[in-house]
């Protein structure tokens, strides 16, 4: 059970592809529209989100296509037996053809706020939800958890991404790599992801080295040597049996000469206590900290005076709470459209976040339609792809990281902190909410009443 870039176009839900042959059915599956993606509510005690995954995103889009083999696998299940014959031609022509508006990677956005809009013919927008969503919820969480973390620990301290044995799958390893990096973080373990990203992966050892050197060799001690001749300098894991014993003995071969030691790392035991202790006995040596750590875990040992240089970061930074994106219909052929189900309202027409700047910090965001003009704000959706041809090449991780530093930092303290914060104020602007007001009374039913809607709040 692998996937390839052949295979993306398929890796979609049922629901799509029977609603695309509905569409072709219907004889609506090339009218113009427009879905955005967008989180109802952020992930309980996050302030913000990063948006991140839109490389991978736009990756997607350039290879989605069907072959002539995978048209022939969906034949064959029997479930599209009365569609039309033309819905397998619309399959075989293939191609991404729309547009995408999208904030760029490492964005801070808040609830209700397009990270990303697709503007392309009714079946095509519709096929690729399912990947978008995949793509662009996992890494946003991943990279504001990560830009949690740094703003936790500031910029002198260490975060390695340990995450990959934890990670949903292979491919999300991967992902959860890429976004920790691009969201803050310094290294990784995962070395292909490294690697791919240009990136040097970074760790350290585990404990099956040292009980298995100690067990042959005869102590902790010839186990660290034996590792040392190796890897010299490498920061050595030091509570498999005793820690303090193990800093006393390193701590020996340190101020005799004959052991260079960069630094230890501590996985167990109480953090602060360990951490004070060991410092006092290798007082030039930098004190790396994991074990189930997340960013409220790393306030606590910071408050609590932990003496830690570093940390890694795996089960809590790529698994947790989900950022619960949505993908929906705004607009269809000139139509703006809503859903007004109870608790899961959404904002009808293809819409623009506006953020205003005081200081250099965020002071406000307005969303509004896309044929409104900024008052003195920042627009934030940028067209990225035209006509299914990108506008420009993707942004490198260094510039991520730099642009996900400046929007954390751009943000009020009461949006940064951990508990109980506090979102930036988004106003709906007077055309959008007339908008709204009007396709609400006018209800879903008429073509008609629809665009009227669509001209009253300036829309096309």
């Amino acid at each position: 059970m692998t996937v390839t870039a052949d295979d993306y176009s398929l890796l979609t839900d049922l629901y799509q592809l029977t609603m695309a042959a509905c569409y072709t059915g219907e004889g609506i599956e090339q009218k113009r529209a427009s879905f955005e993606l967008f989180a109802r509510r952020l992930p309980e005690g996050f302030g913000y989100l990063i948006a991140m995954g839109l490389t991978q995103a736009l990756e997607y889009l350039e290879k989605f296509r069907f072959s002539t083999a995978q048209i022939a696998a969906l034949q064959a299940t029997g479930i599209f037996a009365n569609v039309s014959d033309r819905f397998w031609s619309l399959l075989a022509q293939g191609g991404f053809t729309g547009d995408v508006w999208a904030v760029p990677e490492g964005t801070a956005v808040f609830a209700n706020q397009p990270l990303l809009r697709i503007e392309a013919p009714l079946w095509q927008a519709q096929l690729v939800e399912t990947y978008l969503l995949n793509t662009l919820n996992y890494q946003t969480l991943i990279a504001t958890k990560a830009a949690r973390l740094r703003d936790v620990v500031g910029e002198q301290t260490t975060l390695l991404e340990f995450g990959a044995r934890r990670a949903f799958s292979p491919q999300g390893a991967l992902w959860a790599s890429r976004a920790a990096l691009a969201g803050g973080l310094d290294a990784t373990s995962n070395v292909l992801a490294a690697l791919q990203l240009g990136e040097k992966p970074s760790g350290t050892m585990a404990h099956a080295l040292v009980m298995a050197l100690s067990a042959m060799a005869g102590s902790e001690e010839q186990a660290f040597t034996a590792f040392h001749e190796y890897f010299p300098g490498a920061s050595l894991l030091i509570d498999t049996y005793d820690t303090i014993a193990a800093a006393q003995r390193l701590s020996q071969k340190v101020n005799s000469g004959e052991m260079k030691l960069t630094g230890v790392r501590l996985d167990s035991g109480d953090l602060v206590t360990l951490s004070q202790e060991v410092r006092s006995l290798l007082p030039g040596v930098s004190i790396f900290a994991s074990g189930d750590l997340d960013e409220w875990e790393i306030a606590r040992l910071k408050a609590a005076g932990a003496q830690i240089d570093g940390y890694g970061l795996g089960t809590r930074l790529v698994t947790g709470a989900p950022v619960n994106g949505v993908y929906k219909l705004v607009e269809i052929d000139g139509i703006p459209v809503m859903k007004q189900s109870s608790g899961k309202a959404t904002y009808p027409g293809r819409k623009q976040i506006f953020r205003s700047f005081v200081g250099g910090k965020v002071k406000a965001d307005r969303l509004g339609l896309v044929t409104e003009n900024p008052l003195d704000e920042k627009p934030l959706l940028q067209l990225v792809v035209k006509e299914g041809e990108r506008m420009q090449p993707p942004d490198t991780l260094d510039t991520i990281r730099q642009r996900t530093a400046a929007a954390v930092a751009s943000l009020p303290a009461e949006t940064r902190r951990l508990d109980h914060p506090v979102s930036v104020q988004v106003d709906i602007s007077t055309c959008l909410q007339q908008l709204v007001d009007d396709t609400i009374r006018q209800g879903a039913g008429g073509r008609g009443a629809g665009k009227q809607g669509s001209r009253g709040a300036g829309g096309e």
